[in-house]
């Protein structure tokens, strides 16, 4: 397995590749109550957007409200947690204030909530691979379902809130559970692994990073690190049933890890771990088809970086990719209806490996799952410019690897 991915992975078993083991300094539960620091930036080696360039108008201010906040871990390593964090966090101030812990999930890694609301997802991230299914109104735990492989790392709700999909890392599959009207998860109804092309340069085997849906709902995409590939299936919605369409090959060695659609649904943005590179890809709705452009800058030199997520705007303005190694958010403009990113600058996110980022309900705040400092930082998005300026201080979560922001 290439050393490029999350290297502080421990050596048993095959799982090098995800969890952060060793000393942890002063994990605490305390909440975030500082008043917003200054931005601080790094400029990019490219010119920063002229003035006016974007035409977004900025939002007015909001009407402070209190929302939930989940928060993933790993609970089997040393300092981590001891299940789902709960919070809560203000809208308009980006506070979080610690709530309890779900506990009874082993390793919840990444979380998903049903488009619905009434339901959250996590994966069991173990060498014997599960999903649990969360009713919110109670954080009762509905039930947990083995997804038929190791080392569970993304899932996703489609659409249709009828299918789960999951992405096991280890073992290099994927996998689709039906949803029942309740939530509930029902025995998997479909396991796909990864088989061909052969693994690139360093890698093991197959690595399947993530399972998402695309835009126009007509198929679903899997992400795979260790064959530099991302997979095209079409998801039979009556049976939970898939068929590979096509297949998308980066270059060999690049990685890749994440991939998020431009709003309009002609465009994707690829990171790729292991080079330190971005792609923008063209996507064909009708036949699934994507295409992965030429390998563009993180903005942050050549050192060791690893980009782990990538994220647009749903007005299609700014992208902000998530930098392990360089403990920054790199900012994108997006321009030509999609087909291009401009490199503005890169935003320390005062955290160590920021593994996970997701905005708020209202895009007005971004949230970073910082896993090496065990803190989530909050930064509040300008509408406008698409500039960052951090909440106060980071808010401590052990061994923070997603935050979920409902």
């Amino acid at each position: 397995m290439n050393s490029g991915a999350d290297p502080a992975r421990d050596t048993g078993g095959g799982w090098r590749r995800r969890r952060f083991v060793g000393a942890l300094a002063g994990i605490a539960a305390a909440t975030t109550v500082p008043a917003p620091a200054a931005p601080r930036t790094r400029p990019a080696t490219t010119a920063p957007p002229a003035d006016g360039s974007r035409t977004t108008s900025a939002p007015a201010p909001a009407r402070s409200t209190v929302r939930r906040l989940f928060l993933g871990t790993y609970t089997s390593v040393a300092g981590g947690g001891k299940g789902i964090g709960l919070a809560t966090y203000g809208t308009a101030t980006g506070s979080v204030t610690a709530t309890g812990t779900l506990t009874g999930i082993g390793d919840p890694s990444y979380l998903a909530a049903h488009p619905k609301g009434h339901t959250l997802y996590a994966v069991d991230e173990r060498p014997e691979g599960a999903v649990t299914a969360v009713r919110l109104a109670d954080n009762r735990v509905l039930g947990t379902r083995s997804t038929g492989g190791a080392g569970p790392c993304h899932l996703s709700v489609h659409p249709s809130g009828r299918w789960l999909l999951s992405a096991n890392y280890t073992s290099g599959s994927v996998v689709v559970h039906p949803i029942d009207a309740s939530g509930a998860l029902g025995e998997r109804t479909d396991l796909v692994t990864h088989s061909s092309p052969a693994p690139g340069p360093g890698q093991d085997g197959p690595h399947a990073h993530q399972f998402l849906t695309s835009p126009d709902g007509g198929h679903v995409l899997a992400v795979d690190l260790g064959t530099d590939t991302v997979y095209t299936y079409r998801l039979d919605q009556a049976k939970g049933t898939l068929t590979e369409v096509s297949q998308a090959h980066t270059r060999p060695g690049a990685g890749p890890r994440h991939l998020t659609f431009h709003p309009a649904g002609r465009f994707a943005y690829l990171a790729n771990e292991v080079d330190n590179t971005v792609a923008v890809c063209a996507y064909d709705p009708a036949s699934g088809r994507l295409t992965p452009g030429d390998p563009q800058s993180t903005g942050t030199g050549t050192g060791t970086n690893y980009p782990a997520q990538i994220l647009v705007t749903s007005n299609g303005s700014y992208a902000y990719l998530a930098n392990r190694g360089h403990n920054s958010l790199t900012r994108y403009a997006v321009e030509a209806a999609g087909a291009r990113l401009r490199l503005l600058d890169t935003v320390p996110v005062d955290g160590d490996f920021p593994r996970h980022v997701a905005f708020s309900p209202d895009e007005r705040l971004l949230f970073t799952a910082n896993q090496r400092s065990s803190t989530v930082s909050v930064f509040h998005v300008d509408g406008a410019s698409g500039g960052l300026r951090r909440a106060g201080e980071p808010f401590a979560s052990p061994v923070a690897v997603c935050a979920l922001p409902l």
